[in-house]
């Protein structure tokens, strides 16, 4: 089953997928945000039927406190809609620093600056959905704890 991460902001969305099996997560594209949410949710519902998505993990953007700012609320709003939108689960996974780290990692490689500039959300987006997989994974091969006795 492939996933889809999404990294929300004011004016664009980062996307990612993951492969089939659920252990990569792969930068795909930067949708541009559009006036109120239709055309939004009709791009994400388009990509969702193309690729087969079974699952999408938003990032949160939490603030270093941990506490809920004013974007961690208009992405709330934003998943609030996506879900009358779609008819598949979605999860929510604290993306502190994702587009920094992006940013961080694109300018290691020498990205041109306005190459950088385009493709920073999907990295972000990618990020996010790589964490949500490797945390997904450990639990998988975490191994069996039988409770102790009383």
């Amino acid at each position: 089953m492939k996933i889809l991460g999404l990294d929300v902001g004011e004016k664009t969305i980062g996307v990612a997928i993951s492969d089939e099996e659920g252990r990569w997560a792969f930068p795909l594209k930067t949708i541009i945000r559009q006036e109120g949410w239709r055309r939004d949710m009709a791009a994400l519902r388009e990509l969702i039927a193309a690729e087969k998505i079974g699952r999408i993990v938003v990032g949160m953007p939490l603030q270093l406190d941990g506490q809920k700012g004013v974007q961690a609320q208009k992405v709330e709003a934003f998943i609030a809609i996506l879900r009358r939108n779609v008819r598949i689960p979605i999860e929510v996974l604290d993306e502190r620093l994702t587009t920094v780290e992006a940013e961080k990692a694109l300018r290691a490689l020498e990205t041109d600056p306005m190459r950088r500039k385009e493709v920073i959300d999907a990295n972000a987006a990618s990020l996010i959905l790589q964490t949500y997989l490797d945390r997904r994974q450990n639990k998988q091969n975490e191994p069996f704890k039988p409770e102790s006795p009383r």
